[in-house]
């Protein structure tokens, strides 16, 4: 696919721009757009990156056209993040998640029927208690947010199956790494377990902190990511996780041996809309994509916590 054109939507945000970075090093990748409205992300996440950078929404139809025009593949990550966030405003994350991604694959469409990646999200299955989660089983969404998220996949679905554009929507699983922002009241928990500890301040739990989570470097994710733009894969709804459940107090512990020290935990009042235990299947997603390894979870902090200790 020498020569091919890439926008990445929500290109300067964390998963955005770590994508950005590793597609720039790909020799079969001609040019690397972005289209982002910086709401969350930040255009210094794509410092000495060769990438052109549109400054626009996805709900901006000529935004879009503008950035779209002459591509080959779009990779869409823009989007309202966060269970909490959505809860509090659920119309915001519906206009970003759901309305924003339909948009995408109309301009898709409208531009010769482009190759679209994007992001779901693992609370699609929500109250769902089946452990691991296959994408076969039946979504039960807990949060606005998560709604949204199925609304998108499940456009992307029906665009495929209507006007056969190539798709391949991605169920993301607690994604942690490099350039994830913690000073915020949304943060997820890796980068606030990080910053906090780093701060000498105490961790902050909601529940009991036996909750698990499958937990996937960023870097992983953006390996499958550039083999799915390279290879153009289609396919339907993917878990992006690798099959790991780990507890929060593990993570904890994790941690406090990353740094060598004993670190302050304060358990707070469960959260409304928080799934109790999630992991993937992972043999859809090794599947399509045999040649990619799974970053260990004690690698991946090892590696946020160098990170953080520059800011």
């Amino acid at each position: 696919m020498s020569g091919e054109s890439v926008l990445v939507t929500g290109g300067a945000g964390f998963i955005g721009a770590n994508l950005c970075r590793r597609l720039c090093e790909d020799p079969d990748i001609a040019e690397v757009r972005v289209l982002d409205d910086l709401s969350s992300g930040s255009l210094s996440n794509l410092d000495g990156l060769p990438v052109r950078v549109h400054r626009g929404s996805i709900l901006d139809t000529d935004a879009l056209d503008a950035a779209t025009a002459g591509c080959s593949h779009i990779v869409h990550l823009a989007a309202v993040p966060s269970v909490p966030r959505s809860i509090v405003d659920p119309v915001r994350s519906h206009e970003a998640n759901a309305t924003g991604t339909l948009r995408v694959l109309e301009a898709a469409r409208r531009h010769g029927g482009l190759h679209v990646s994007l992001a779901s999200s693992s609370s699609v299955y929500g109250s769902n208690p089946a452990i691991p989660k296959s994408e076969d089983l039946q979504a039960r969404p807990m949060s606005p947010y998560a709604v949204s998220k199925l609304a998108a996949e499940q456009y992307a679905v029906a665009y495929a199956e209507c006007y056969q554009l190539p798709v391949l929507p991605f169920r993301f699983f607690n994604v942690f790494g490099p350039l994830q922002a913690a000073g915020h009241a949304y943060a997820a928990v890796v980068p606030a377990f990080v910053s906090a500890a780093l701060a000498g301040k105490p961790l902050q739990v909601f529940g009991d902190g036996h909750q698990t989570r499958d937990f996937t470097f960023v870097g992983t994710v953006v390996e499958v990511l550039r083999a799915a733009v390279v290879g153009s894969v289609t396919a339907g709804p993917t878990n992006l996780a690798f099959g790991t459940r780990t507890s929060l107090l593990t993570v904890i512990e994790l941690l406090e041996a990353e740094l060598g020290r004993k670190l302050t935990v304060d358990h707070l009042e469960p959260r409304v809309g928080d799934v109790r235990d999630s992991q993937a299947s992972s043999s859809q997603v090794q599947s399509l994509f045999p040649d990619v390894d799974a970053v260990p979870l004690k690698d991946g902090l090892h590696q946020t916590v160098e990170w953080f200790r520059t800011l």
